[in-house]
Protein backbone atom coordinates (compact mmCIF):
# COMPACT_ATOMS: atom_id res chain seq x y z
CA UNK A 1 0.00 0.00 0.00
CA UNK A 2 2.83 2.63 0.79
CA UNK A 3 4.15 2.29 -2.56
CA UNK A 4 0.48 3.24 -4.02
CA UNK A 5 0.49 6.31 -1.96
CA UNK A 6 4.37 7.63 -3.19
CA UNK A 7 3.07 7.07 -6.74
CA UNK A 8 -0.04 9.16 -6.29
CA UNK A 9 1.78 11.79 -4.80
CA UNK A 10 4.54 11.70 -7.49
CA UNK A 11 2.05 12.18 -9.93
CA UNK A 12 0.42 15.37 -7.67
CA UNK A 13 -2.72 14.11 -5.63
CA UNK A 14 -2.39 16.43 -2.53
CA UNK A 15 -0.93 15.02 0.87
CA UNK A 16 -2.55 15.54 4.02
CA UNK A 17 -1.51 18.93 4.50
CA UNK A 18 -2.98 19.96 1.29
CA UNK A 19 0.53 20.48 -0.81
CA UNK A 20 1.29 17.97 -3.86
CA UNK A 21 5.13 16.78 -4.40
CA UNK A 22 5.92 19.50 -7.45
CA UNK A 23 4.61 22.35 -4.79
CA UNK A 24 7.15 20.68 -1.75
CA UNK A 25 9.99 20.68 -4.50
CA UNK A 26 9.10 23.78 -5.58
CA UNK A 27 9.62 25.30 -2.27
CA UNK A 28 12.57 23.88 -1.39
CA UNK A 29 14.47 25.03 -4.44
CA UNK A 30 12.43 28.51 -4.23
CA UNK A 31 13.40 29.44 -0.49
CA UNK A 32 16.01 26.51 0.34
CA UNK A 33 18.55 26.31 -2.36
CA UNK A 34 18.55 29.13 -4.23
CA UNK A 35 19.23 31.70 -1.69
CA UNK A 36 21.79 29.30 -0.44
CA UNK A 37 23.20 29.33 -3.78
CA UNK A 38 23.06 32.51 -4.55
CA UNK A 39 24.43 34.13 -0.88
CA UNK A 40 27.45 31.23 -1.93
CA UNK A 41 28.06 32.71 -5.52
CA UNK A 42 28.17 36.31 -4.03
CA UNK A 43 30.72 35.22 -1.12
CA UNK A 44 32.81 33.81 -4.28
CA UNK A 45 32.54 36.59 -6.48
CA UNK A 46 33.74 39.16 -3.47
CA UNK A 47 36.36 37.09 -3.15
CA UNK A 48 37.16 37.27 -6.14
CA UNK A 49 37.10 41.22 -6.30
CA UNK A 50 39.20 40.96 -3.45
CA UNK A 51 41.68 39.22 -5.34
CA UNK A 52 41.66 42.10 -8.01
CA UNK A 53 42.21 44.59 -5.93
CA UNK A 54 44.97 43.03 -3.74
CA UNK A 55 46.71 42.14 -7.17
CA UNK A 56 46.57 45.66 -8.39
CA UNK A 57 47.09 47.28 -5.00
CA UNK A 58 50.33 45.24 -4.57
CA UNK A 59 51.79 45.12 -8.32
CA UNK A 60 55.59 46.22 -7.23
CA UNK A 61 55.21 42.79 -4.12
CA UNK A 62 55.34 39.61 -6.31
CA UNK A 63 54.56 37.42 -3.10
CA UNK A 64 51.53 39.76 -2.73
CA UNK A 65 50.36 39.77 -6.21
CA UNK A 66 50.34 35.98 -5.77
CA UNK A 67 48.34 36.27 -3.08
CA UNK A 68 45.73 38.03 -4.93
CA UNK A 69 46.17 35.62 -8.13
CA UNK A 70 45.14 32.64 -6.16
CA UNK A 71 41.91 34.88 -4.43
CA UNK A 72 41.17 35.21 -8.29
CA UNK A 73 41.72 31.87 -8.90
CA UNK A 74 39.39 30.44 -5.70
CA UNK A 75 36.90 33.03 -6.61
CA UNK A 76 36.05 31.99 -10.33
CA UNK A 77 36.32 28.25 -8.71
CA UNK A 78 33.85 29.30 -6.66
CA UNK A 79 31.82 30.91 -9.28
CA UNK A 80 32.10 27.84 -11.23
CA UNK A 81 30.88 25.55 -8.70
CA UNK A 82 27.57 27.73 -7.53
CA UNK A 83 26.80 28.02 -11.04
CA UNK A 84 27.17 24.06 -11.86
CA UNK A 85 24.78 23.53 -8.60
CA UNK A 86 22.41 25.22 -9.87
CA UNK A 87 21.90 23.91 -13.12
CA UNK A 88 22.58 20.74 -11.71
CA UNK A 89 19.28 21.25 -9.47
CA UNK A 90 17.59 22.85 -12.22
CA UNK A 91 18.18 19.75 -14.57
CA UNK A 92 17.55 17.16 -11.88
CA UNK A 93 13.97 19.37 -10.71
CA UNK A 94 13.20 19.38 -14.57
CA UNK A 95 13.99 16.01 -14.97
CA UNK A 96 11.34 14.87 -12.16
CA UNK A 97 8.60 16.74 -14.46
CA UNK A 98 7.26 19.92 -14.14
CA UNK A 99 6.78 21.54 -10.96
CA UNK A 100 4.45 23.48 -11.79
CA UNK A 101 5.21 27.11 -11.20
CA UNK A 102 7.10 27.90 -14.52
CA UNK A 103 10.95 28.04 -14.67
CA UNK A 104 13.11 29.78 -12.62
CA UNK A 105 16.24 32.23 -14.02
CA UNK A 106 19.39 32.05 -12.39
CA UNK A 107 19.57 36.23 -13.04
Amino acid sequence: MPVFISIARAQGTTNAIGGTFSQLLYNIEIFILNPIIYLLFGLALIIFLYGVFEFIKNSESEEERKKGGEHMLWGIIGMAIMFSAYGIINFILNTLGNIGYGYSSFF
